[in-house]
Order: C-alpha cells, then sequence, then structure tokens
C-alpha cells in the first residue's frame, strides 16, 4: 500500500460545506504519482506509457474542510498490459471514498497496447490489494 497525506483546501468545499464530489477523483489521481513512475520514473510526458480506461468512485461518507485525509493506493489487478488502481480516502479513522482506475501499459507511437515488464510486476506486487 502508498499512502499519502493531504490537507483539504477551503476551495474544494462546496455549498453544503464538505469536500465537493469531484476532488476525490483529483486526489486519487496525484496519489497514483509512484504508480506513474513504476513506468515512467522521471514523468517525462514525452515518453508517457500509461493511458486511463476507466475510472470509477463511490462516496461512503462525506469529507470535511479542516481535517486531513489519508490517501491509501493498492494495486488490485494486474494482467498482461493492464492494471487496477485501488484507492479509498480516509478521514477521522473513516472511509469516505474509494474507487478503481484502470490503467494500461501503452505505446503512444504505435496506439498499442505493451505487455507489462517481470520487474515491474514485481513492484505492482509489493502493494497488492488484500
Amino acid at each position: 500500500m502508498i499512502k499519502e497525506c493531504i490537507r483539504p483546501r477551503f476551495c474544494e468545499t462546496d455549498g453544503l460545506g464538505h469536500i465537493n464530489n469531484t476532488v476525490v477523483a483529483q486526489w486519487f489521481e496525484g496519489a497514483r504519482d509512484p504508480v506513474f513512475k513504476w513506468f515512467s520514473p522521471d514523468l517525462d510526458l514525452t515518453d508517457w506509457k500509461l493511458i486511463l480506461a476507466k475510472t470509477t468512485v463511490e462516496f461512503h461518507a462525506e469529507l470535511q474542510y479542516g481535517t486531513d485525509v489519508e490517501l491509501k493506493t493498492y494495486i488490485s489487478r494486474i494482467g498482461n498490459s493492464s492494471f487496477d488502481v485501488y484507492q479509498e480516502a480516509w478521514q477521522q479513522d473513516k472511509k469516505c471514498a474509494s474507487g478503481t482506475a484502470v490503467m494500461v501499459h501503452f505505446d503512444h507511437q504505435t496506439k498499442k497496447s505493451q505487455k507489462i515488464l517481470a520487474a515491474t510486476i514485481s513492484m505492482m506486487n509489493e502493494h497488492l490489494f488484500v
């Protein structure tokens, strides 16, 4: 598991006083940076090796301004060329949101998926969701 603690910003709240539902997807994307580095260590966009095929977010409880949020990132499935990143947002020991991103190892020149390297799979296995 990869953990990251963030502090919600006031601008991320909505008219109801809690964190806007669109913000969680942005938090989850930012928390995937360590995963991105397994494929593009320097995060060079001219040599990017991933595409996002699908993303979902489920809300379990409201997230509030003024209290830190812990983001937990796991790998929940590894295929030949694609994998699932499962993430959770926790606040005050309560799971408030969860989501899954389906990522594809992709060659932007040929426009085709690529097999995930064994060395990368080894790194991914260290963060499996059980």
